[in-house]
């Protein structure tokens, strides 16, 4: 009997040992976590020095959809750059990126929910861990393909800023039920991009890997939050 060949390491991790496979995705998982308290600690501080109250009175002087495109285009250069990063310390680099431009956008939103009623930004955050965990858990278990899914996040991308940008040139809003399609929007970005880490990210990408789910998950909450805001 021949010996098994070892895993190249640039194979995807679904190829790899189960203990292998184990180790990436509680590195990945974990660092979204550190991710998330970077964030908190971020807004903890812009809260405190008063750039949150600076970042609200900026939106109500221009346009909160120029914000909301920013936080797409943002997002998606991040991601861009984490994954091509040739080093480690350019994949630091992107996330710490992602998530300092998250906190930037976040926070005058965030200020306009905590003046409604703090238990706003709360509810928000447990709705979309709650949903992300859910998400993943299906995703990562299932024997279900969820390729199909990229075409529609292409497409839907797009047309989510044709529409932001067309709500800025129009001085329209987008309503509830752009918010409602868009939470969908994010909850099959989640369900595609757990499952592309696990079956197309190599055992050495779990700094890309983190960085995709967090901005899923920042998309997510970010319409969670826009939805309870209209109470």
């Amino acid at each position: 009997m021949s010996a098994q060949m070892p895993a190249s390491p640039t194979m995807p991790v679904e190829q790899h040992a189960p203990e292998v496979r184990a180790r990436f995705m509680t590195r990945v998982y974990a660092l979204v976590i550190a991710g998330i308290a970077a964030f908190i600690g971020m807004q903890v501080l812009m809260f405190e020095f008063g750039f949150a109250a600076f970042m609200a009175d900026l939106i109500v002087q221009t346009n909160w959809l120029i914000l909301l495109g920013g936080f797409m285009v943002v997002s998606w250069m991040a991601n861009n750059l984490g994954y091509r990063a040739q080093t480690r310390g350019g994949q630091w680099g992107g996330y710490l990126l992602l998530i300092g431009a998250n906190a930037v956008l976040f926070t005058g939103v965030l200020y306009f929910a905590a003046e409604i009623d703090a238990d706003i930004i709360r509810n928000a955050a447990w709705l979309s861990i709650l949903a992300f965990a859910g998400l993943s858990f299906i995703a990562i278990t299932t024997g279900k393909d969820f390729s199909f899914l990229r075409g529609f996040l292409m497409w839907g991308g797009i047309l989510a800023l044709v529409l932001i940008v067309g709500g800025v040139v129009f001085g329209t809003g987008l309503g509830l039920w752009f918010s409602v399609a868009m939470i969908g929007f994010a909850g099959a970005a989640i369900l595609y991009s757990t499952q592309q880490v696990y079956r197309s990210y190599p055992p050495e990408a779990e700094i890309p890997a983190a960085m995709n789910l967090f901005s899923s998950l920042a998309l997510l909450f970010w319409y969670v939050l826009q939805i309870l805001m209209r109470r």
